[in-house]
């Protein structure tokens, strides 16, 4: 029997899983980190992007993080993000558009503009899209 870990996955509104895991893989600000059961304690910011849920027996889960933070203890993982979303879940229409839009406002550099909120919806766009493709590869769709 494989050791397991609680992972949580919260969202501003609302928790997004909650349950055992062999491992999680997370976009940390320094790079993607794994976490197994007994890794040492570690808090650490979050980038827009993937985070994967490897449960008991293999079986893997997706979630779109917008950034946040990870919190590690030995047996509990606990991920905190404003937007938190399963990837099966993730409208790419929405994420095309998001991007975009996004790409636009920072083509035009108007100077009412607000270039750090551009560029950060941008790689939350991007990221959302990434995540779409991969889930539709991996479901062979």
């Amino acid at each position: 029997m494989a050791m397991t870990m609680h992972v949580d996955i919260v969202s501003a509104e609302s928790e997004i899983f909650s349950g055992t895991a062999e491992m999680v893989l997370a976009p940390a600000i320094m790079g993607e980190v794994g976490i197994m059961p007994r890794h040492t304690q570690m808090l650490t910011p979050l980038k827009p992007g993937e985070v994967r849920v490897t449960r008991e027996g293999g079986e893997q889960e997706y979630y779109y993080v917008s950034g946040g933070m990870m919190e590690v203890q030995p047996h509990v993982v606990t991920v905190l993000s404003d937007t938190a979303v399963r990837a099966t879940d993730l409208d790419e229409a929405a994420a095309l558009e998001a991007k975009n839009h996004a790409e636009q406002m920072l083509k035009d550099r108007g100077s009412d503009m607000d270039y750090a909120k551009a560029e950060a919806e941008l790689a939350q766009a991007v990221a959302q899209i990434r995540m779409i493709q991969k889930v539709r590869k991996n479901i062979g769709g």
